[in-house]
This record gives C-alpha cells, sequence and structure tokens, in this order.
C-alpha cells in the first residue's frame, strides 16, 4: 500500500485519484476533530473546507512524513480557527466540545466527573488543552501533535506532561505513557 507522501507526490504531479486516497483515508479522523470542537452540523461544511485547503497545498507536504494526517490536522486547526473569529466567541469553549459518540459517557465512571473533567480543562492552558485533546481525542502522537501545532515536540511533550499532572485523579487519560 502506498503512503500518504507517495500519493500526495502523485497527486502533486497531476493524479487527483491519489489525492481522494488521502481523503478518504483521514475523512473520519479529520471530521471527528472538527466535529468535537465546532459541533457535528459545522463539521461538513469545515470539512469540505480543509478538502480545499489541503488540495490547494498539496505540493506543500513535507513527503518526509509518510503519513499526512497531522498536516490534514494542522489545516483542519487553521479553518477551526477561521470559523471560531467569524462564528463564535474568541476564546475557546470547552463545554461546547462534544464527543459526537455516547458511547464516551461510558468511559467516564461517574456522571459527576464530565463536570469537574470541564472545570479542569478550562483550568488549563490553551495549548496545554489542544496538545491533551489532540492526543486523547484523536490519538496523535506527542511529535505528530507538534507538527500540527507547529511548536517542538519536546514542548509538546512538556504540554502534555503539564496536562496530565493537572488532570491527575480525574480519569485514565494520565495513565498513557508520554510515547
Amino acid at each position: 500500500m502506498e503512503t500518504d507522501a507517495q500519493l500526495i507526490d502523485r497527486a502533486v504531479a497531476g493524479n487527483n485519484h491519489a489525492f481522494g486516497e488521502v481523503l478518504r483515508r483521514h475523512e473520519l479522523p479529520v471530521y471527528s476533530y472538527l466535529a468535537r470542537r465546532a459541533g457535528a452540523q459545522a463539521a461538513e461544511d469545515l470539512l469540505a473546507d480543509v478538502w480545499i485547503a489541503a488540495y490547494e497545498a498539496r505540493a506543500s507536504f513535507d513527503v518526509h512524513w509518510e503519513s499526512a494526517r497531522p498536516w490534514l490536522f494542522g489545516i483542519a486547526r487553521n479553518v477551526l480557527s477561521h470559523h471560531w473569529r467569524h462564528q463564535r466567541p474568541a476564546h475557546y469553549e470547552v463545554g461546547q466540545i462534544s464527543d459526537p459518540w455516547p458511547q464516551v459517557d461510558e468511559r467516564l465512571t461517574a456522571v459527576e466527573l464530565a463536570d469537574d473533567l470541564r472545570t479542569s480543562l478550562l483550568a488549563l492552558s490553551p495549548t496545554q488543552r489542544e496538545v491533551l485533546l489532540l492526543v486523547v481525542w484523536e490519538e496523535l502522537e506527542p511529535t505528530e501533535v507538534a507538527r500540527v501545532l507547529g511548536i517542538p515536540p519536546s514542548t509538546a511533550r512538556s504540554h502534555l506532561r503539564r496536562a496530565r499532572q493537572a488532570l491527575l485523579g480525574l480519569t485514565d487519560i494520565v495513565s498513557r505513557p508520554d510515547h
């Protein structure tokens, strides 16, 4: 199976079907990321904006990375920022974030834990919160999160460690290793 880098390289050379395969591979994770942050209704439109931006920027993809997932999450993050500047209040509202799957409630040890978790997430710095959510919800590695946010990997790991320490005792989120 071809890597995303190989497919994007072929797309840059004019093979649009190759680019379509990259989008099919990453459609669900990118949609989920958008839906968790902007809601399911807005996510579909935002996803289209991500694909347009990715297609227009395909020549800028660093083919040294086999996976396009962090690159696409970075584009999705920029699309969300633009959306929030024009549609939402300027600050990040964790209370408006929702996981589109009801199974999340089953993973919580108690219903009241959700309120404590939201409060604790709001207490984190925006960067710590974003690093933590990209690792926990989107299942990105800290090195991939660093690419998404444009920060050094060591900084991403540091933010993750601090976020987990702040949430210590609330959930099993802190039990995962820093990779």
